[in-house]
C-alpha cells in the first residue's frame, strides 16, 4: 500500500490508508451478505428454480425467514455504499493501494455469484421465457408467457406475464442461446444467463483496467465497477440483462478513445460496436453521442472529420438495422409502451401523484426530456478533463475552443448523456445505474461520483425486493418497505440527490483529478 500526499489539510496519509482499509472491510461484508442470501435458498428474495438440484446454479434451501433475508441485504447495500464512500474520500486524501488484487476478488465474487441462484428480482425468470419461446417457435414480441400455457419454462415467469419482450434482438438472441442449452430446464436455463452476464462484467472490468493508464486510474476502475458492490448486487448476483449493453458500451467508447483522433476505420467500427449495444438495450445508444459530438466539433476546422462522423452514424446504423431486422416486425412494437411508464421509487411519481396517476404521462415525459438536456449541458461542464488537457474558460456545449482531444471529449459526453438519462428518467431501477458507474470508471476522479453513489445506494433500498408483496408471501408487518419507502421515502430522497448534483455542477468544474495530484505524481502509482 502507498500512501500519497494528503492534499486535504486533515489528519494525513496514515489516516487516509486507514480509512480505505475500513472501507475494503465494509465493502467485503457487504458482498458477504449479499452472497449469505443467495447462498440460503429461495426466499423472498430468490425466486424458488425448478429443475434437477443437481444442476447448477446451486443453494441451500433452508427457506429463511423475510426478516433475516431483507435485513442481510439492508446491511449489505448500507455497508457496501459505505465502504465505497469510504474508499473514495481515501483516495482523495492520498491513500493507494494495489488493483490487481481487488480486480480479482472482484472477479472471484462474480464467479461465485453466477453458481448461484440470482436474487433480488424475478426478471431472470422473463429472460428465461423470452428464449424458450425462440426456440420453441414463438415471437416473443408478439407472445405473451399466458399465451403458452403448460410449458415448463415460458410459465415460470411471476410478473410481466401478460407483457411481450421489451429487449433487443441481440439479447433476445443470447436468452435462446441460453434456453437451447438449457433444454426445457429453468434452473440450468438460468444457470446459462447467468454466466453470459459474468462474461460481460467481466469482459467490461478488462477492456476499463487495459484502457487505464496508471495505477491510479486502474485503481478507480476496479473501485467503480469490479469491486462494486452494488454493481455486482444488482447485475450479476441479480442476473439484470443490462450488463450485456455496457460491455459494447464500454468497447465503443474505448474503441473510439484509444488514441486522441479517430480514423475513418475506427470511427466506422465504433459505429458499429454502438449499433450492438442499442440493440442489446436501446438506452445505450446514448453512448454514442459522446463520440459523436467530438467529430461534430471538430468538423468545424477539419472536413475530414465529417466523414468519419458519416462512418460513426453509418455503422451504427447498419448494425442496429440489420439486428431488428432479424427480430422481426415486431421487435419495437413495446417501445412506445415502455416510454409511458413511471417507476415507484423515481421522484416522478411524486409529479404523477399530484397530477393524478396516469394522466398526464405526456407532459412527465416532456419535462423528463428538458430536464435531462439542462442536466447534460451541466454535467459536460462538470465532468472533469483528463489531466493535462488545456483549461478553457469556455464549456464543452458552448462552442469554445475545448483544449481536449477527440478522445477525451467523447469520454466525458458520453457520460453526461448516460448520467442525464439516469437521473431524468421516469422510468429507473437501480441496475440501471450500472450504465452510469461504467461510464464513469472512463473518466479521472470527480466530485461527480458521490451523487451517484448516493442514486444507486438510496434506489437500492427502494427494491427490498422487487417481487411482487403478494405473490412471494411478505409479511404484512413488512408492508411499510412497499407503501411508505418504495413509493414515498425513496422519491424524496432522490429529489434531494438530484439537487445536489444540480449545486455539485453548478459550483465549479472540477479541472484537475479529485486526489489534487498532478499527472506525473499519478503515473508513479502501483499498477
Amino acid at each position: 500500500m502507498e500512501a500519497g500526499a494528503d492534499v486535504t489539510g486533515g489528519t494525513g496519509p496514515v489516516a487516509g490508508a486507514r480509512q480505505g482499509t475500513a472501507g475494503l472491510i465494509a465493502i467485503g461484508s457487504g458482498l458477504a451478505c449479499f452472497l449469505l442470501t443467495a447462498f440460503l435458498g429461495p426466499s423472498v428474495f430468490e425466486p424458488a428454480l425448478s429443475g434437477d438440484r443437481a444442476h447448477p446454479p446451486y443453494s441451500l434451501t433452508v427457506h429463511p425467514s423475510p426478516f433475516l433475508v431483507v435485513a442481510l441485504v439492508v446491511a449489505g447495500v448500507i455497508a457496501g455504499t459505505a465502504g465505497l464512500g469510504l474508499c473514495l474520500d481515501a483516495v482523495r486524501r492520498g491513500w493507494r493501494c494495489r488493483p490487481v488484487p481487488l480486480v480479482a476478488a472482484g472477479l472471484l465474487v462474480a464467479a461465485l455469484f453466477a453458481f448461484m441462484p440470482p436474487i433480488g428480482s424475478s426478471d431472470h425468470l422473463n429472460y428465461a421465457a423470452y428464449g424458450r419461446m425462440v426456440v420453441t417457435g414463438h415471437d416473443p414480441y408478439a407472445t405473451r408467457a399466458v399465451d403458452v400455457p403448460g410449458d415448463p419454462v415460458i410459465g415460470a415467469p411471476e410478473e410481466w406475464r401478460r407483457t411481450p419482450s421489451v429487449y433487443g434482438p441481440i439479447t433476445t438472441g443470447g436468452q435462446a442461446l441460453a434456453s437451447w442449452l438449457g433444454d426445457g430446464s429453468v434452473r440450468l436455463t438460468v444457470f446459462v444467463l447467468s454466466i453470459l452476464n459474468t462474461l460481460a462484467f467481466a469482459l467490461t472490468a478488462l477492456i476499463l483496467y487495459r484502457t487505464s493508464r496508471t495505477g491510479e486510474r486502474r485503481l478507480r476502475t476496479a473501485l467503480l465497477w469490479t469491486c462494486n458492490p452494488l454493481v455486482l448486487l444488482h447485475l450479476v448476483a441479480g442476473a439484470h440483462n443490462d450488463v450485456l449493453a455496457i460491455a459494447p458500451m464500454v468497447a465503443a467508447v474505448a474503441l473510439f478513445a484509444a488514441r486522441p483522433r479517430a480514423s475513418g476505420w475506427r470511427a466506422l467500427a465504433t459505429g458499429a460496436v454502438v449499433g450492438a449495444a442499442t440493440a442489446v438495450k436501446l438506452p445505450a445508444a446514448l453512448v454514442g453521442g459522446g463520440p459523436a459530438w467530438a467529430l461534430l466539433r471538430r468538423a468545424r476546422t477539419d472536413r475530414g472529420a465529417l466523414l468519419r462522423l458519416a462512418g460513426l452514424f453509418g455503422g451504427a446504423a447498419a448494425v442496429a438495422a440489420i439486428a431488428f431486422a432479424l427480430g422481426g416486425p415486431n421487435s419495437l412494437d413495446q417501445v412506445n409502451q415502455s416510454s409511458n411508464m413511471v417507476s415507484l421509487a423515481t421522484p416522478w411519481r411524486l409529479v404523477d401523484r399530484a397530477l393524478g396517476v396516469g394522466g398526464q404521462r405526456d407532459l412527465i415525459k416532456l419535462c423528463s426530456v428538458a430536464l435531462a438536456v439542462v442536466l447534460t449541458v451541466l454535467l459536460a461542464r462538470a465532468l472533469p478533463r483528463e489531466p493535462g488537457a488545456a483549461a478553457s474558460g469556455r464549456g464543452a456545449l458552448t462552442g469554445g475552443p475545448a483544449g481536449e482531444d477527440e478522445a477525451g471529449e467523447s469520454r466525458r459526453i458520453a457520460a453526461a448523456l448516460v448520467l442525464a438519462w439516469l437521473f431524468a428518467a421516469p422510468y429507473e431501477l437501480p441496475w440501471y445505474d450500472g450504465f452510469a458507474w461504467a461510464m464513469l470508471a472512463l473518466l479521472p476522479w470527480s466530485r461527480i461520483d458521490w451523487p451517484l453513489l448516493a442514486h444507486t445506494g438510496v434506489l437500492s433500498l427502494a427494491y427490498l425486493p422487487a417481487r411482487a408483496p403478494h405473490r412471494i408471501g411478505m409479511p404484512d408487518s413488512l408492508s411499510w418497505l412497499f407503501t411508505v419507502v418504495r413509493p414515498w421515502v425513496i422519491p424524496l430522497a432522490l429529489t434531494a440527490v438530484l439537487g445536489a448534483l444540480i449545486a455539485i455542477c453548478l459550483r465549479r468544474r472540477d479541472r484537475v483529478p479529485a486526489t489534487g495530484r498532478s499527472p506525473r505524481a499519478s503515473a508513479g502509482s502501483p499498477g
